[in-house]
């Protein structure tokens, strides 16, 4: 049998239902695309509902599906898969219904749920590839409808956005496709294992020109230092849904992608990893803090928070094949993270002409439960008990001083206590009184989304136990 037939065969013996998440997602999007054309503009809001049910029967495949490998090892469906999936489905619907209200009768809605859905598609792909080829597929699918995402609005701070958005990501998306170049080179092959096997034996300095190269691209993907230049004039140029999904969700494929390098792929390697990954985590959470500091837009303070929480994120990737608290540990705060932004994220959306921080004054009197989802979010994202994130951060630290990096986690600690300026500044305007003539008008979708937010982190935050016991 020829090569080729070889390869025939086994990809006819592969099972589709092991990706059922990603076979769905792709198959909602093509049939989307095809209703759309043909549905009215008043039933365009069909694609979405047709998103919407996909992703929830997404989340429920992905949390039933078995450890498995597909394609020939290219694809691995297992513990961190498995996490991203329900993160990133789950952040999908919640930006889905997000939408709703602000898109309903738009004439490109069902254009807008179908690049929704590719992009989510292609973040799935980041989480589960095992192939640097894969890998780099992913991240075309991942960045492509982002760029047209951000400009989806079509007036000039979104065209400015998708233009910054598009040029960060095409030239660190030249440079990874040169890493993954430099790593087939260094290490004989493409896929995980080989890479493992043949890395060790490989010339240092070449394989670490690879590893920082491929490293440049996932960090455009995860919005850390040095590939955040996008992120604050995204967030601040694009709607709101859209800030919410690019500022969140595909964080989560980008990092269970470089954990996937950290733990399968570089041990034994002559690169270091460890202190690599760990600077630009200190330079991501104290740079996005310190830029953070002197915002007065809600939705670019936004932003640089997230850079921020890159930083913390990127410590357990450092010590990834250092400790076993590292996997539950990055799971588990990409999830508590993940609903805490996008409850913050919620909150804006629910007010969308109040831009700058004073903007919120009254609020507490006003809307006292969009105060209270805020305040739980806000908090959340410091890191402050009951909530998910701080558990997360207690775990991320923990991973930190068993991977032999103290000083990181000190640094983080720092980090936090400086972080909680910034979001306080952002919460005191909402006590002070309102002034005459400014009423809340608030799209129901958007204040559901942020009670449900704010309400699931401090459930996940109370049953962190359990959950972490899953995750290992």
């Amino acid at each position: 049998m020829t090569p080729l037939s070889q390869a025939t065969a086994a990809a006819m013996d592969e099972n589709p239902l092991e990706l059922l998440p990603e076979v769905l997602l792709a198959a909602s999007a093509v049939l989307g695309l095809l209703l759309g054309s043909w549905l009215p503009r008043a039933r365009q809001w069909l694609v979405g509902a047709l998103a919407a049910a996909v992703c929830a029967a997404g989340i429920v495949a992905a949390a039933l599906a078995p450890p498995t490998t597909a394609f020939d090892g290219s694809f691995v469906v297992d513990q961190v898969t498995a996490t991203a999936r329900i993160t990133v489905l789950g952040g999908t619907l919640l930006v889905l219904v997000l939408s709703a209200v602000p898109l309903r009768a738009h004439p490109r809605e069902s254009e807008f749920y179908v690049l929704l859905q590719l992009a989510s598609l292609g973040t799935l792909m980041l989480a589960g590839a095992a192939d640097l080829l894969l890998l780099t597929a992913a991240y075309l699918l991942a960045s492509v409808p982002g760029y047209v995402l951000a400009g989806f609005g079509k007036d000039a701070y979104g065209t400015e956005a998708a233009l910054k958005y598009y040029v960060v990501g095409a030239f660190l998306g030249v440079l990874m496709l040169a890493g993954v170049t430099v790593l087939y080179a260094a290490g004989h092959g493409t896929s995980y294992p080989l890479l493992r096997d043949g890395l060790p034996s490989a010339p240092g300095g070449l394989a670490a020109v690879g590893v920082v190269a491929l490293l440049a691209g996932l960090l455009f993907k995860a919005g850390g230092v040095p590939g955040h230049f996008w992120v604050p004039d995204v967030v601040q140029g694009s709607a709101a849904p859209v800030a919410a999904f690019l500022g969140t969700l595909p964080k989560a494929g980008a990092l269970a992608a470089l954990y996937r390098l950290g733990a399968d792929v570089l041990p034994g390697a002559d690169v270091p990893w460890a202190g690599l990954v760990a600077v630009l985590a200190a330079a991501s959470m104290t740079l996005g803090n310190l830029a953070a500091f002197f915002q007065t837009d809600v939705r670019r303070l936004l932003a640089y928070s997230t850079v921020s929480q890159v930083g913390y994120l990127l410590m357990p990737v450092a010590v990834a094949d250092r400790t076993d608290l590292a996997q539950p540990a990055l799971l588990f705060y990409l999830a508590a993270y993940a609903v805490t932004n996008l409850g913050a994220f919620a909150v804006v959306c629910a007010l969308p002409g109040r831009r700058e921080i004073a903007g919120f004054r009254g609020l507490a009197r006003d809307r006292p439960g969009l105060a209270a989802a805020l305040a739980v979010c806000l908090l959340g994202l410091v890191g402050t008990p009951p909530t998910a994130v701080f558990l997360g951060k207690l775990e991320v630290f923990g991973a930190a001083f068993d991977g032999g990096l103290a000083w990181l986690a000190v640094v983080a600690a720092v980090n936090t206590v400086a972080s909680l300026f910034y979001y306080l500044r952002w919460l005191a305007p909402a006590v002070f009184p309102s002034r005459p003539g400014e009423p809340y008008d608030v799209p129901r979708t958007a204040a559901v989304t942020a009670y449900g937010a704010a309400a699931l982190s401090v459930v996940l935050g109370v049953s962190g136990g359990p959950v972490l016991a899953l995750l290992e």
